[in-house]
């Protein structure tokens, strides 16, 4: 991405961004943290740390284990993955447990009156039910205007058709453990077999879905006298979020905030094909389903005159 302030130009991996306010959203909802995400702001050590801790993070989750796959490799740990992993966790405890040293000890982390948060909640919990620091660290890690959403159905039918022709967790959405030998559709599963529900597709099959290589929101407009489609796990048809008692916890949050973030960018920006280039769909698999070839697009302000290429 390239930011043109006049003369001035920096730029920027438009991934990089997308993480980082994605990032920054959770910590101010969890920590009560903000960090700065304007072009040419100051890094602190803090920023620092935690990047290098994500980073690490996400490499790890997106690693393909040969030992999930060969599991007398696990006792050789080849790919230094358990080694690393080993280094990382008691990292993140440290960095969460300054924060929450912070909070206890009543130190405000901006200027002006301190904002509640989901770590002020915990604190305040007294009595049996007050939870140690190794209580709120497991806790804490499990992980427009936003009252328009409701009123945005179209929008929100894009956001609904985009998680089912690319659905972020296609192979990881669910996983079961046979216990007993049985059959499934005609097919002998033993017992210990782990299996995982291929979303991808599920989202695709002609049965379920029609013309589903087409890119049709329309089909999740409901019509009149229609309940609207729910993709929280009650339809088995698209649950990108998982179904049942292993449900992603943050389902509703995780809808909302990025049904939010698409009307702020529709809203703020005209969008238009960057020059010379094709939008390629094609997917790969990493820590989530993402674009093998990132969305090259011209952006420009519809409120001032920066204009914005990425």
């Amino acid at each position: 991405m390239t930011v043109m302030f006049g003369t001035h130009e920096e730029k920027l991996a438009v991934c990089n961004v997308i993480k980082w306010a994605s990032l920054n959203n959770m910590m101010c909802f969890v920590f009560g943290r903000k960090y700065k995400l304007e072009v040419g702001a100051a890094v602190d050590s803090e920023v620092e740390e935690l990047k290098g801790l994500v980073d690490e993070g996400y490499d790890l989750l997106g690693m393909l284990n040969w030992s999930n796959h060969l599991p007398w490799l696990a006792d050789f740990d080849a790919q230094k993955i358990r080694f690393r992993c080993s280094n990382l966790v008691p990292k993140v405890n440290r960095f969460i447990s300054r924060i929450i040293s912070k909070h206890r000890t009543g130190l405000k982390f901006e200027k002006g009156e301190k904002v509640s948060n989901f770590v002020d909640v915990l604190i305040s919990l007294q009595g049996t039910d007050k939870l140690s620091d190794t209580d709120m660290i497991a806790v804490l890690w499990r992980a427009v205007e936003e009252t328009d959403i409701s009123q945005l159905v179209y929008l929100t039918a894009v956001v609904k058709e985009v998680l089912r022709m690319h659905p972020p967790g296609p192979l990881l959405s669910w996983a079961r453990l046979a216990i007993t030998d049985t059959m499934i559709d005609g097919y002998h599963v033993p017992a210990g077999t782990t299996t995982m529900v291929n979303m991808w597709e599920i989202s695709r099959d002609p049965e379920f879905w029609p013309d589903p290589l087409q890119f049709k929101p329309e089909r999740f407009v409901p019509r009149e006298g229609e309940h609207e489609f729910l993709v929280f796990g009650s339809d088995l048809r698209l649950a990108p979020f998982g179904s049942g008692r292993q449900t992603f916890p943050g389902k509703a949050m995780g809808l909302t905030t990025v049904t939010f973030w698409v009307a702020s960018l529709l809203h703020e920006y005209e969008w238009q094909p960057s020059d010379g280039n094709t939008v390629d769909l094609s997917e790969v698999l990493r820590l989530s389903c993402e674009m093998a070839s990132p969305l090259v697009a011209k952006v420009r302000p519809r409120r001032s005159r920066v204009t914005i290429t990425h």
